[in-house]
């Protein structure tokens, strides 16, 4: 499944009961899921992992459904690589935090 019918499946799964929800609440929600991934990369279970990476992944894309943004478009800020300082292989002090 590519991003777009991602977005389109979680919306049409959840977009009804994450706008009861709002997005406050979904984004309690989000938290709580990367707070689920954070035990799951301490115990190391390959399965949980799996489980809590696509937790994270649906929830973050339900925030995305209920503020209107596109995900595929916003990844392509990442298509050529950092989009700090354009490397393919990021050169920024820092890393990720340069973003």
């Amino acid at each position: 499944m590519d991003i777009k019918g991602f977005q389109n499946q979680i919306r049409e799964t959840f977009f009804e009961k994450d706008s009861a929800r709002g997005i406050d609440g979904t984004f309690v929600w989000f938290v709580e899921e990367v707070g689920e991934l954070a035990r799951a990369i301490k115990k190391g279970g390959r399965e949980e992992l799996i489980e809590e990476f696509s937790d994270v992944a649906a929830w973050l894309f339900s925030l995305a459904n209920l503020l209107d943004v596109d995900m595929e478009s916003a990844l392509v800020r990442y298509a050529d690589g950092c989009p700090k300082c354009g490397g393919k292989i990021c050169e920024c002090k820092g890393g990720h935090e340069c973003s």
